[in-house]
């Protein structure tokens, strides 16, 4: 027969020792925010729908700087385009040494901030072309930098279409049937021969140019005379030759066009694009500006690029980064504005931002907030409206995005 148990003693509860420091630790008392700390807060759809006016794309962007993550760098970055778009050498002291033809405060405030605009070329494959060629349209920005890519993409695009496809089509069966996958995208083969066909005739006009005119030609006057002769204004060169605003390609060679000026070469041997003229002029339109904004979508060379012309007035005075880098490797792409503050490329004073996303997205939403309520606004006023171009005309609601 078993001994019965002896009672056991109760469980004894943790020292209040032990309890208070738990306590302390889980809920330890905050210190007080500004006053002036922006609550979260995002869309309010009942609101919305409740309005006269509903769901607007006005009214869900303009929710997105409180809304956090993406959503708030994103209202950051519109604010910061509304920035440089509104900037004006009034709005800044006069310099001890200023010219004295920029004295005169009428001549002042007509004296706007210098936009530098720079993409990767698979956004011009990819349907943001279209929004990259409204801005160039309406001269929204005063100098383009892009790759081989981003020109020629565009030019191709007026002679046969891209198509839609499939990420995971397989690299082995397009490569038997002549297409290229640019990620979903597909490009036919017969595109570039179209293309070269095309391109052709016009460097042999050039060529002859070159030898019997003393032409000089650089990779922005050779894109120029393609916009011009392109004559389609699909094109975003068509509008860049007719606005004259310049478009800046220091790797063109690396793409379709350098295989043509490659073949081109063994015919002209002598032929000429002058690439340390067009440094020159790059350098020279950021240099000689009283301001100047950056908004560059994607990364890379056109991005160092862009950056590195703002290096030689002592940085930019705003900037607007969009791509997918991530810092940890190191690379430029990646980088953010704050590296490029280090280098002298944006301003020690600047408020630039990064938005960490795809371009194809995030890009028509900043223009939808920012330069298309402007040409918007315009034409109200063209039409009899008025007002300010802050706010929103007859015109813009009338064409407002409905969701």
């Amino acid at each position: 027969m078993l001994a019965p148990h002896e009672p056991r003693a109760p469980a004894t509860s943790p020292s209040p020792t032990v309890q208070d420091g738990a306590k302390t630790a889980v809920l330890l008392a905050s210190t007080p925010l500004p006053e002036a700390t922006p609550t979260v807060r995002g869309f309010d759809w009942n609101a919305a729908l409740a309005s006269s006016e509903g769901v607007s794309l006005h009214g869900l962007l303009g929710s997105f700087l409180t809304t956090g993550f993406q959503a708030t760098n994103l209202g950051m970055a519109i604010k910061e385009i509304e920035r440089m778009r509104a900037w004006r050498l009034s709005d800044v002291p006069v310099a001890p040494d200023e010219d004295d033809d920029l004295i005169d405060p009428a001549v002042r405030a007509t004296i706007k901030c210098k936009i530098f605009l720079a993409y990767t070329s698979n956004l011009i494959s990819s349907g943001l072309r279209e929004t990259l060629r409204f801005i160039v349209e309406h001269k929204l920005v005063d100098v383009v930098v892009t790759t081989a890519g981003g020109v020629e993409e565009d030019l191709i695009k007026c002679l046969a279409p891209t198509r839609l496809g499939d990420f995971s089509l397989p690299g082995i069966e397009l490569r038997k049937r002549g297409i290229n996958r640019i990620g979903n995208l597909l490009v036919p083969n017969d595109n570039y021969c179209k293309f070269e066909d095309w391109v052709t005739p016009i460097l042999h006009a050039m060529a002859a140019e070159q030898n019997t005119e003393g032409r000089r030609w650089t990779p922005s006057r050779l894109i120029e005379r393609l916009g011009k002769e392109i004559n389609n204004p699909d094109s975003i060169y068509y509008w860049a030759a007719k606005n004259q605003i310049p478009v800046f390609c220091p790797a063109l060679t690396d793409g379709s066009l350098g295989d043509m000026l490659y073949f081109f070469s063994y015919k002209h041997p002598d032929f000429v694009v002058d690439m340390v003229a067009d440094i020159r002029r790059l350098n020279d339109e950021a240099v000689h500006a009283k301001a100047t904004g950056m908004i560059i979508l994607g990364g890379g060379l056109v991005k160092h690029h862009t950056c590195n012309a703002n290096l030689m007035r002592n940085g930019a005075d705003f900037a607007v980064f969009v791509n997918t880098g991530q810092e940890f490797d190191g690379s430029d792409s990646g980088a953010r504005p704050d590296e490029a503050v280090s280098w002298g490329k944006v301003k020690m004073d600047a408020h630039p931002v990064k938005v960490y996303g795809d371009a194809t997205m995030v890009f028509p939403l900043l223009v939808a907030e920012t330069f298309a309520k402007e040409v918007a606004a315009e034409r109200g006023r063209e039409g009899g409206g008025g007002g300010k171009v802050e706010e929103e005309s007859a015109a813009l609601k009338r064409q407002r995005v409905v969701l």
